[in-house]
């Protein structure tokens, strides 16, 4: 088991960087014990096997991370039935078909932003202008949110994936404006549907097979689960080129290298360090211990990503790829719906980037990499380049 380390990988909690244990017992920032596992093997059992559920995360009594986790009516707290009737129901507007007809939108979009980085000149910074705004306005699109809306929207996720700076009171505002807004929007779609995802639930539940409360839901959940998430992909995939000169090199030599480099920046350095809990419904054997009934396990996906014993030089970037698949957009029934949406939008911003800033480096100034805290993903509050 490869150890992460601070200098790496950022602001991260202790258990996070203390130890090596393949299951280990954790105190979460709530105060609970959970066990946390950091094999890989293991780590996909636990995403896959029927006997840890999410469901059983809601019960009053089960142990707490945090409070940024999902709500009761999310898909993301779901079990069995219930989760695979609602992501059937959303997974169409992910089918790789539609998602590989938004390459040239985002491309399009991309080079705005680099265009804008180019006008400010050496010293640009990546979030600001491109990490940030790019996934958020690619979402609005997905979901069907006014772009002059945008900007609204970025404030409200912003203030409800912060875990540390922002009072529950004021996370509990930005949840019902942000519901209100949704329900005035749901209501002018109806009106006037487009082409867009928030306008094909409306048309399911006119259908009777989905609820006003479900369909509110999703389209929360999904603009959540997308954008903090990629505008933190985006910042730490460029952070790791730009700290590998070799790899650097070779993508900007051979642009063919990308795409398998895109699978690598997000196996190294996952914007997701850990799943979601999950609450064991019987005793099951993880290794040498045993997790009972009612105990919360976690999946550390870092550590499963860098795990010796199934990554050859599982902190370096291989170009030449592995055998497993990481777990950064998790792996069973729960896999992450928006893992397409996410992998283009990296690869686009590559490939653009690296083509219209060859000589990409940080900036030569004191503190060019700023990280992200308190969020329950990570990232990078800002990321200063030359070229």
């Amino acid at each position: 088991m490869s150890q992460c380390t601070a200098g790496q990988l950022g602001p991260l909690p202790d258990f996070l960087l203390d130890g090596n244990e393949d299951v280990t017992r954790i105190v979460t920032p709530a105060g609970d014990k959970m066990w946390l596992v950091r094999d890989y093997a293991l780590g996909r059992t636990v995403l896959t096997d029927k006997r840890f559920s999410r469901a059983g995360t809601l019960a009053p009594e089960a142990p707490k991370f945090n409070d940024a986790q999902p709500t009761p009516d999310s898909m993301m707290s779901m079990d069995g039935d219930r989760h695979t009737r609602l992501r059937r129901i959303v997974s169409g507007a992910f089918s790789t078909g539609r998602i590989a007809a938004m390459g040239p939108f985002v491309e399009e979009l991309a080079d705005r932003h680099l265009d804008a980085i180019a006008a400010h000149g050496p010293g640009a910074d990546l979030v600001e202008h491109l990490a940030a705004p790019l996934p958020l306005t690619v979402l609005c699109s997905v979901l069907g949110i006014p772009s002059e809306d945008s900007a609204r929207f970025r404030d409200w996720v912003e203030v409800l994936f912060d875990i540390s700076a922002s009072e529950p009171r004021e996370k509990a505002r930005r949840r019902i404006e942000l519901a209100e807004y949704i329900t005035d929007l749901v209501g002018r779609k109806r009106r006037q549907p487009q082409d867009d995802l928030l306008s094909s639930l409306i048309a399911v539940h006119d259908r009777g097979d989905l609820t006003m409360s479900e369909l509110l839901t999703l389209g929360l959940t999904l603009l959540m689960a997308g954008y903090e998430t990629t505008v933190g992909q985006l910042g730490l995939s460029v952070l790791s080129l730009l700290s590998d000169p070799d790899t650097h090199h070779e993508v900007v030599a051979r642009p063919e290298a990308i795409a398998p480099a895109v699978e690598e920046l997000l196996r190294v350095n996952p914007a997701t360090p850990l799943a979601f809990p999950r609450i064991a419904l019987q005793p099951v054997r993880l290794g040498t211990i045993t997790v009972q009934a009612g105990e919360a396990v976690m999946v550390a996906l870092l550590h499963g990503n860098r795990d010796a014993k199934v990554f050859a030089e599982p902190e370096s970037l291989a170009l030449a790829g592995h055998d497993a698949v990481h777990l950064t957009f998790g792996h069973g029934v729960h896999r992450c719906l928006g893992a397409p949406l996410a992998r283009l939008q990296v690869r686009v911003v590559l490939e653009r980037l690296l083509r219209r800033f060859p000589t990409l480096r940080f900036a030569a100034v004191d503190t060019p990499v700023v990280w992200k805290d308190g969020l329950a993903t990570r990232g990078l509050a800002r990321l200063l380049v030359d070229w």
